[in-house]
């Protein structure tokens, strides 16, 4: 197949390669989108301007589907049957304008000639969703490569979940993430794309989509009655890819986190209140990434409090594993220096087909006293580290070793871990529901509303258990609420209740 018609939708995916996830800090439990314009459309050999005013223009490499037949409310298992081609796009975005529409990026990606395709289609008759690589070059280096068999959310699960909400029609295209390695370009940049099936037979290609990117006309800016291009450092790093590559400063240490100490006493309360509350009270602050996402206690009904150290691993590649893997690696060196009453938070990058930790690690911890383990990752020799007793929230059991899947790379670094940042100092709280992060300055704060909250749900759980309906008491109406901070008063004045 050679031919791309115009589309009817251009749909696209926020984030869906565990690389761009890791890079961003942040992973999501569900597919999201936005839409692009027709406009936007771009061929081979074009050119994108970055228009006037304007400094983070970024590169998005990505395999773009090609709807063949329509799809509505399909199954999974059945979507990527739907899926007549495969070819190479680049989703450009204006990082200046990313503030203006809160995610739906209509001004920062809708741009003419922001989403380039081709130049040719894969037929995806005879392929698998997970057959194919995506690569990116700027001006001849290679800057972004990874492939469709590790993405969150495989081609037939987005058309599954897309066809859910409308009917997706021939011809429609949907670009589907990029991976880690997207950047700023600036004009006189050349950006080319390509979406390969190199384990097939001939491995067919789409070849190469080249942008060039040119400086728009000084007399074609932003007028006054909208959305003016506005950037900060926050903005700079994401563009970038991370604060170093846009030569921005490591951020200082803040004041109150440096001087918290995780007294016996805050660590006493943080054990009584449950992660659930802590939560709560945390999303109130506009916290709503903490929770360390799809990890489980190996001891029913353990509980963890301690600040954390961190581990980070890298995807396995065999020169780094030769040179980083062996001797006295950052595994081994984290678990040695992991401190009594820490916990010890691995980045896995959320890959459970491994293991990131063992019984004689486990040990190791549990000996120099640390509060427990936290891993998004998998855990070897599962029965035994169970028997040592030391708290291990994982994405559950796993045989194989470190080697398969990671590279131990470095210890004591800002992470992402099951989807939540992680610096070294947080405070980890771990029950039945799981673990959560709290930054140091927050803590007596969201303990205090907590612990208000636990008892208020426990007076409440109390009257239910009495015949009381739970319509008005939970939460609690004017009525209910009177007589709580009544009975409340009573009992802390030392009356009968």
């Amino acid at each position: 197949m050679t031919a791309i018609a115009r589309p009817g939708k251009i749909i696209a995916v926020h984030l869906n390669y565990p690389s761009r996830a890791a890079q961003r800090g942040r992973r999501p439990a569900q597919p999201s989108y936005f839409l692009k314009p027709q406009s936007s459309l771009g061929e081979t050999g074009g050119v994108i301007e970055r228009p006037d005013g304007t400094e983070l223009l970024a590169f998005e490499g990505e395999i773009a589907i090609v709807v063949g037949t329509p799809a509505r409310r399909v199954a999974p298992e059945d979507g990527w049957s739907h899926i007549a081609a495969v070819t190479a796009a680049n989703d450009f975005g204006l990082y200046d304008l990313r503030a203006a529409d809160k995610g739906s990026n209509v001004r920062s990606k809708g741009g003419d000639g922001f989403t380039p395709l081709g130049p040719s289609l894969i037929d995806a008759a005879g392929f698998a969703e997970g057959d194919f690589r995506v690569r990116t070059w700027v001006n001849g280096v290679l800057v972004q490569d990874d492939s469709s068999d590790t993405l969150l959310f495989p081609f037939g699960r987005l058309v599954a979940d897309l066809s859910q909400h409308f009917t997706l029609e021939t011809g429609d295209v949907i670009l589907t993430g990029t991976p880690a390695g997207s950047s700023v370009v600036v004009p006189g940049d050349v950006v080319e794309v390509e979406v390969d099936a190199p384990g097939s037979p001939g491995a067919p290609t789409t070849g190469r989509l080249v942008t060039t990117v040119v400086e728009g006309p000084a007399d074609a800016g932003f007028g006054d009655f909208g959305s003016k291009p506005a950037v900060d450092d926050v903005q700079r790093a994401e563009a970038w890819g991370s604060a170093e590559a846009a030569g921005l400063a490591a951020p200082e240490p803040q004041p109150e986190a440096s001087a918290f100490e995780l007294t016996d006493e805050l660590r006493e309360r943080l054990s009584h209140v449950a992660v659930a509350t802590l939560s709560v009270a945390l999303r109130k602050r506009g916290y709503h990434d903490v929770f360390i996402e799809g990890v489980h206690t190996n001891l029913p009904g353990a509980r963890i409090v301690g600040r954390a150290r961190t581990l980070r691993f890298i995807p396995a590649r065999p020169d780094l594993f030769e040179s980083h893997g062996g001797g006295y690696n950052a595994q081994k060196r984290a678990f040695d220096t992991v401190g009594a009453g820490e916990v010890l938070v691995v980045d896995a990058r959320g890959e459970r087909g491994t293991g990131t930790v063992g019984d004689v690690l486990a040990l190791r911890a549990k000996v120099r006293g640390a509060a427990g383990i936290v891993t998004d990752g998998g855990v070897r020799d599962f029965d035994a580290v169970r028997e040592i007793g030391i708290p291990v929230f994982s994405q559950g059991p796993h045989p194989s070793v470190l080697g398969r899947k990671h590279v131990p790379w470095e210890v004591d670094v800002a992470i992402a871990c099951g989807g939540a940042a992680v610096v070294p100092g947080d405070v980890i709280v771990g029950d039945g529901d799981g673990a959560i992060v709290v930054p140091p300055q927050l803590v007596e704060e969201v303990l205090a509303e907590a612990e208000a909250q636990d008892a208020a749900d426990a007076w409440v759980a109390a009257r239910v258990a009495e015949g009381e309906a739970v319509d008005g008491l939970f939460p609690m109406d004017a009525s209910w609420r009177a007589r709580y901070e009544r009975e409340r008063g009573e009992t802390s004045d030392g009356g009968a209740k």
